[in-house]
């Protein structure tokens, strides 16, 4: 464990690690115009350049018949399993969802804000090392509630060509059917540009290597993208009281998503001499008082907080940037990566300032309904003029007499 004397030492660390390379830049770029040029063609040269796997066109969508096929290949147990946490996640965001909302004036002015479904969004599933299951439900449940009508998936295959079994058994759960076996920058590019086989969607979600990141980036504007993700990490933030083995556990279950990727901040001298003697990897930093760590921990804006004292909610207030807050001993991470409710899809790297976890709402467009009666716009139309003239907006001006 790399002990920090203090907080700009941590932050330079921070930024140096989170600085994005122009190499992957340019190769992104360059596979987003293939494939907006030869469409299905370039998805099948880079199946086979970097998964090392032969398909044909015919087989980029995976048939309804291997998504029903997969759960032969399940025990039961892991069915029954996936549908505890379906059903948790279903229940936190059904909670979520916005209702429409009406203002209405006595001179008959009405206002009104609706909330309508984006109707195409691609969920990108990595795979990787050991298939990322649990961003499957993680993903798709708050699209499903929010009422998108298309939600498909796209995700790399193994050396055999196949889909994960768990992923495509899952999708089969929520009623997904439409599912693409591509992977990387290309699978972005596909879902973002549109190809004979892929219809173009309308936001892309998912987590996904600096690849797949930086593709959401470059197409950004076209299409909407959910964040901009990047290694997965956690702070926490520990008294003199917290259980080292249980901070010592929290690290190295970090570790299995990105290497030294945790941050432990303490008021406790003690927990900092054994995380001195651990070999961890990751950093650990002093503070004066709980307080004092709620300010590093914003300054640090992680994706995961854990919060390990006697009393974690007593912090909560002084917490401003957080992906997502873990309370007390019995809260792991862990948690929050399956089975608690919230997605998973959070914001790494600092982004927790400005951006949130995934949401219902990321889902939803904002319709704002406008009516005004005769009465009401000769009320509003002296205010509305003075403005008008402010700018110069002449023809606005002669747009509102014309109805006066």
């Amino acid at each position: 464990m790399r002990i920090i004397r203090n907080l700009e030492n941590l932050e330079k660390i921070l930024d140096k690690n989170r600085v994005r390379k122009d190499k992957i830049n340019d190769k992104v770029s360059k596979i987003i115009k293939n494939v907006r040029v030869n469409g299905d063609a370039a998805l099948v040269e880079y199946t086979k350049k970097f998964d090392k796997v032969k398909i044909s066109l015919k087989k980029l969508r995976i048939s309804e018949s291997e998504i029903s096929g997969a759960f032969n290949e399940l025990d039961s147990t892991i069915i029954s399993a996936f549908k505890v946490a379906i059903d948790n996640v279903s229940d936190f965001y059904k909670a979520q969802v916005p209702k429409t909302f009406r203002i209405k004036k006595n001179n008959g002015k009405r206002l009104e804000t609706r909330y309508i479904p984006i109707e195409r969004v691609g969920v990108y599933v990595p795979a990787g090392t050991a298939p990322l299951v649990s961003s499957v439900y993680m993903s798709v449940i708050p699209a499903l509630v929010a009422g998108v009508k298309d939600v498909v998936l796209a995700s790399p295959p193994d050396k055999q060509g196949c889909i994960n079994p768990f992923i495509l058994a899952i999708a089969s759960l929520l009623k997904i059917k439409e599912i693409y076996r591509v992977g990387g920058a290309q699978a972005i590019a596909g879902l973002g540009c549109g190809t004979k086989t892929i219809k173009k969607v309308d936001k892309i979600v998912g987590p996904g290597n600096e690849f797949v990141t930086e593709a959401k980036r470059q197409l950004f504007g076209e299409v909407d993208i959910d964040m901009l993700a990047g290694p997965s990490e956690v702070v926490i933030l520990a008294s003199k009281d917290a259980k080292i083995d249980y901070i010592v556990a929290d690290l190295e279950a970090q570790i299995e998503h990105h290497n030294g990727s945790g941050i432990v901040v303490t008021n406790s001298r003690k927990i900092i001499k054994e995380l001195r003697n651990k070999k961890i990897p990751g950093m650990a930093l002093r503070v004066k008082t709980l307080e004092d760590g709620c300010e590093v921990v914003n300054k640090i804006a992680p994706e995961h907080l854990e919060i390990l004292t006697k009393k974690p909610s007593l912090l909560l207030k002084y917490i401003r940037n957080a992906g997502a807050v873990f309370l007390g001993e019995n809260t792991p991470v862990c948690l929050g990566d399956y089975t608690a409710g919230p997605s998973h899809v959070l914001p790494t790297g600092g982004s927790s300032k400005f951006f949130s976890s995934l949401s219902v709402k990321d889902f939803l467009k904002e319709l704002h309904v406008i009516s005004y009666t005769k009465k009401a716009l000769q009320e509003e139309a002296p205010v509305l003029e003075k403005i008008a003239n402010l700018e110069g907006m002449v023809k606005h001006i002669e747009s509102l007499k014309k109805r006066l």
